[in-house]
């Protein structure tokens, strides 16, 4: 299960991908933010899960473009530990 604030930045941030990954990014991105939300013992994805996700899963010299994208939807990815 999928919070909608999650799934709401999810989905924005996907379409952000460029077309030629987005299928492969998004199945590797909600896998891996599943997957944080079950290592913290949570049945619901949280906005934290995607966040996370989109920084593990994202090429570093990717994170720039990425940021700027959180920036843009009003996400402040430096309150889960990730620097600007």
């Amino acid at each position: 299960m999928w919070s909608k604030q999650a799934q709401g930045i999810f989905n924005k941030l996907i379409k952000k991908t460029p077309v030629f990954i987005r299928a492969m990014a998004k199945e590797t991105i909600l896998k891996k933010a599943e997957s944080f939300a079950k290592e913290n013992n949570r049945e619901q994805v949280e906005e934290k899960d995607v966040v996370d996700a989109f920084f593990a899963e994202t090429p570093f010299g990717f994170h720039g473009p990425m940021k700027c994208d959180m920036e843009e939807f009003g996400i402040d990815y430096e309150k889960y530990g990730h620097e600007r």
